[in-house]
């Protein structure tokens, strides 16, 4: 713990800051350190181990990418990652690294509307994808779209190595600086249009190194990677934290509790991250198996609060306590942790002390100013983790960094004299389920193409699984008799599935304020009070 005594919510950067990094010089390191150790290992969907790569070998490969993508891309084209967990997606985050190309990340489950948007905001010229995942015909869909895109060049299976690796003995590696963009990760704002938020090397490799350094882990650790590759927790704090820290990495091609808990018992892995309904679902299946957990010694969470009970139950089922994480993708992402020596009431009531070399305040969300201790105000963060900016949305970017430095979190909370913050709402209305960040704008948009539907609203209710839970309010001047297939159906072809709505309210009037706007926090407590009644 940071030793602290402050007097106003700011809390200054602590420690030396260390040489800015790019990601070939964070895998050097590595491999300077550690050549023959265990770097990535391939589980199946049933934990056997695939595919193995030592530090030298993962290094190899990712320069042997790196040329092939040289050969096919200027130094800052943007390509697309459109896959789940497999090595390749991995291997081209390094690569992308290593040839000066930019890697725009894309959720396996997006839909051709949701993909489409995402190629063409980022520029991207190529398309690096699997054929499907979890029912979803992703190589159909992606063909799809870019039939319509004439900007896309390559389209490239990561199965298909002759095409993937084509070029590696004509291209060059290059030498991009710690500051230069490497990724573009898209996440949404209040008006439902995802912003591409435009992140260096140095912010992601930093970050997660020190992430997993203050989450305990060590040179020689063994973890299960379960998390989806497209966040920055899956390609930030993960894959470049745990080769930055020279651990071993085991890929699962997706969250399985029952998988995940045979590999934890039989690999002896020491460090476990996942949102809270993961750590859920793995307790569970630790109590109904009875797996052996002895060889864990660190949990780290985030996406939402860690409830008491799940702390408690982590420690008896998991064996250590759930340090919580704080951030968002803007910030590569961590900007606050919690320390693995804190008392339950930090674990559990904050998001942690502000992590290394990074300013935190607290600040007046009208006047800008920094606010007494204790008192709520907007979370902001500047430091060596904060984007370049939002990708040709220079708007969006001023609206967001402001002109010293400050990035404005759109999340509202507190800070105590020793720096440890707590969230006590959100200036956005961003609704977080299980970890996962969704915007009501962007569900009310698609809901609106429905004939029938005249007026839309979409809130966060609470649920005791996954932290919150959407609901759509709708209006309707039509007699039209709605069901909840129909409009899951409906959604479901549009957006992608963890978008869709948990409950369908219709309603014949709206709760406004005096300008006309819905006032969706009234209807998100009419929800919890029982006063509506959902669809069917």
């Amino acid at each position: 713990m940071y030793s602290v005594n402050l007097t106003e919510s700011y809390f200054p950067a602590q420690g030396d800051e260390p040489a800015a990094m790019t990601i070939g010089e964070m895998l050097q390191k590595s491999v300077d350190a550690a050549p023959d150790m265990p770097a990535l290992k391939e589980l199946g969907y049933d934990g056997a181990i695939g595919r193995t790569w030592t530090y030298k070998e993962l290094q190899a490969d990712a320069e042997r990418l790196a040329r092939a993508l040289a050969s096919r891309h200027a130094e800052g084209a943007r390509i697309a990652v459109y896959a789940n967990n497999v090595p390749e997606w991995v291997l081209l985050e390094l690569a992308c690294g290593l040839a000066g190309v930019i890697l725009v990340t894309v959720n396996p489950a997006y839909q051709k509307r949701e993909l489409k948007y995402v190629l063409e905001q980022s520029r991207s010229e190529a398309i690096y994808y699997v054929a499907d995942f979890r029912g979803n015909p992703m190589q159909d869909i992606a063909d799809s779209v870019c039939d319509e895109i004439p900007a896309i060049k390559h389209r490239i299976l990561l199965t298909d190595h002759d095409a993937l690796y084509a070029g590696a003995d004509q291209g060059e590696l290059r030498s991009p600086k710690p500051d230069d963009a490497v990724q573009i990760q898209y996440t949404s704002g209040t008006t439902g249009f995802p912003k591409g938020a435009l992140l260096h090397h140095n912010g992601l490799v930093r970050n997660g190194i020190d992430a997993m350094t203050r989450g305990g882990v060590k040179p020689g650790d063994v973890f299960v990677h379960n998390m989806p590759l497209f966040h920055t927790t899956g390609c930030a704090i993960l894959v470049l934290g745990g080769f930055g820290t020279q651990s071993t990495m085991l890929l699962a091609p997706m969250f399985d509790p029952a998988m995940i808990v045979r590999v934890i018992e039989r690999e002896k892995a020491r460090f476990i991250l996942g949102v809270p309904t993961m750590l859920v679902a793995l307790i569970h299946e630790v109590r109904q198996s009875g797996g052996d957990m002895s060889s864990v010694e660190c949990i780290m969470s985030g996406g939402s609060m860690v409830p008491p009970q799940l702390c408690r139950d982590a420690l008896e089922t998991l064996g250590a306590p759930i340090q919580i994480v704080y951030g968002q993708t803007e910030t590569s992402p961590v900007l606050t942790q919690a320390w693995h020596a804190d008392s339950e009431g930090d674990l559990t009531q904050t998001i942690g002390q502000p992590v290394a070399y990074t300013e935190i305040s607290i600040r007046d969300p009208n006047s800008n100013a920094v606010i007494p201790i204790g008192e709520q105000g907007e979370i902001c963060a500047r430091a060596y983790s904060v984007m370049l900016g939002y990708n040709d949305n220079p708007e969006a970017t001023a609206a967001t960094i402001d002109s010293e430095g400050w990035l404005h979190t759109g999340d509202l909370g507190r800070m105590d004299p020793r720096g440890y913050v707590k969230i006590t709402g959100r200036v956005k209305e961003m609704i977080i389920r299980g970890g996962e960040n969704l915007f009501p704008a962007e569900i009310e948009n698609a809901m609106l193409e429905h004939d029938a539907i005249d007026e839309v609203a979409v809130v966060g209710v609470p649920d005791e699984k996954w932290g919150e839970q959407v609901a759509c309010f709708i209006r309707s001047e039509s007699d039209h008799a709605f069901s909840p297939e129909e409009l899951k159906a409906f959604v479901r072809e549009r957006l992608s599935p963890q978008k869709t709505p948990a409950y369908w309210v219709q309603v014949t009037d709206w709760p406004l304020t005096g300008s006309g706007k819905i006032r969706k926090f009234k209807l998100a407590e009419e929800f919890e009070a029982g006063e509506h009644t959902p669809i069917g």
